[in-house]
């Protein structure tokens, strides 16, 4: 077969020190990754003309493809299964990044324990704690099964030597970072290191048909550690959240090649390790006898699924000429605009007041469909007077003081109405809030006054 002569010309090589992206001419800003003042002169680039080779494995119709080799697998963790869309997938690479202690390097052991158990060969390896270390959290969460494999190593070759030898189903590395290559230049986690282990571990891991799942340290802003180009290369990107407080960690799907994006995990974080969460409404709601004034419960979605949670509001005369403005696991800003419309919209005074305004169990609610709930509570600490038992409100409240719809209406009442809830304050709309269970009672309402009026007088 004839081919192509390769042609090769040298030129100054600037490159970025952040994501890897070259260019030929020095410029101050990134082109790839935006950054400032990341980009250094490498050398000489070197360009070829790639010359064309022999097909080893002929190009097939997409229809002749046989997709069987690529069903899910079940994690034995229903909650992560739920975020993947089914389970893990032979030969996927999946990033799973958070904050440190947020319960990464517990939840994956206790995925590696699980499937082991399903008589399928699992290696963990572990470049941030010795083999000793991983036992014993390991027995303490009774994460110990028979096919499940340590190796504590920080070179890339030698981790790539145990896959060889074991020729594990499931590859587990915690973390990414920590591994570094004899043959690259530079300090494990820099961002040759980290470019050079992730092509390396996902070539492995597709030549295997692998499973292989990749601990991701984060920056400060939140944003995943090393090259932009590690983002890229891989199947799936998880987030996994939750405060240090909480025992709440919820689990979202940032991209996600075999499945959508807009699920989310719940996990409850304990003394016994890690559990998954179908109903973790219960976390954010209290549970007191008789009713308080200063609280509303309201009914948030967290991508596709409904979460009851409780608002609780707190006033106090002010003895300053600026009245203080506390928030926790709110928007401060959008309470702030609350408390403005309250008073100019709804004759709520509120200039003299000191406001505490919380969420129940750390949760944190940034969805606009809070607002009314906010409202309300903060409205019912003013008259001291609670609301009505076993009722729920939502909808996003405007600076007019107009309640406008929010997506999912009747996914909310539905949600509701399964935990016990009677009667619901909602957002009028054009299409109605649907289908209302029996003995289940829905109030649409178009202003703010006339929530206000209907639950408080």
């Amino acid at each position: 077969m004839a081919t192509k002569t390769s042609r090769a010309s040298k030129a100054p090589a600037y490159k970025c020190a952040e994501c890897g992206w070259t260019t030929a001419k020095w410029v101050g800003r990134c082109g790839e990754c935006q950054a400032w003042g990341t980009v250094e002169e490498t050398g000489t680039a070197v360009a070829r003309t790639t010359a064309a080779t022999t097909v080893a494995e002929p190009a097939r119709r997409i229809a002749d493809v046989d997709a069987t080799t690529a069903a899910f697998l079940p994690t034995g963790v229903d909650e992560l299964d739920r975020v993947l869309g089914g389970g893990l997938v032979p030969g996927a690479v999946i990033l799973l990044a958070g904050e440190p202690g947020v319960g990464k390097s517990t939840l994956l052991l206790d995925v590696a324990a699980k499937f082991a158990r399903t008589a399928q060969d699992v290696l963990y390896v572990t470049g941030e704690e010795s083999a000793a270390q991983v036992k014993l959290r390991a027995e303490r969460i009774d994460a110990v099964a028979e096919s499940l494999y340590l190796s504590a190593e920080t070179d890339l070759g030698q981790a790539l030597g145990q896959v060889e030898k074991i020729e594990p189903r499931l590859l587990i590395v915690d973390s990414v970072q920590t591994l570094s290559s004899a043959d690259v230049d530079g300090s494990a986690g820099g961002v040759s290191q980290v470019r050079e282990v992730a092509a390396s571990i996902i070539a492995a891991a597709k030549r295997r048909n692998m499973t292989t799942l990749l601990v991701g340290h984060v920056t400060k802003d939140g944003s995943i550690a090393g090259p932009r180009l590690l983002e890229h290369l891989v199947d799936v990107v998880c987030q996994f959240e939750g405060e240090r407080h909480s025992r709440l960690r919820l689990l979202r799907a940032v991209k996600n090649r075999y499945g959508p994006t807009d699920d989310v995990g719940c996990f409850d974080l304990n003394e016994n390790g890690i559990e998954g969460l179908a109903d973790p409404s219960g976390l954010f709601v209290s549970r007191t006898k008789d009713p308080v004034s200063g609280t509303c419960i309201t009914v948030t979605m967290e991508g596709r699924r409904p979460l009851l949670a409780e608002v609780q509001s707190l006033l106090a005369e002010s003895p300053n000429s600026q009245p203080r403005r506390a928030t926790s696991g709110l928007d401060s800003s959008r309470v702030s605009m609350l408390l403005a419309v309250l008073q100019q919209r709804a004759g709520t005074m509120l200039h003299k007041d000191d406001s505490y305004v919380a969420t129940v169990g750390g949760v944190k609610l940034s969805e606009p469909a809070t607002d009314l709930a906010v409202a309300l509570a903060v409205a019912s600490a003013k008259a001291r007077k609670p609301l009505p038992i076993r009722l729920i409100a939502f909808g996003e409240v405007g600076l007019a003081g107009e309640v406008r719809p929010v997506p999912g209406i009747n996914q909310r009442i539905q949600e509701a109405h399964r935990l016990g809830f009677t009667h619901a304050v909602v957002p009028a709309s054009h299409t109605g809030p649907g289908p209302v269970p029996a003995g289940f009672s829905v109030r649409e309402v178009e202003h703010l006054t006339e929530a206000l009026s209907l639950l408080i007088g």
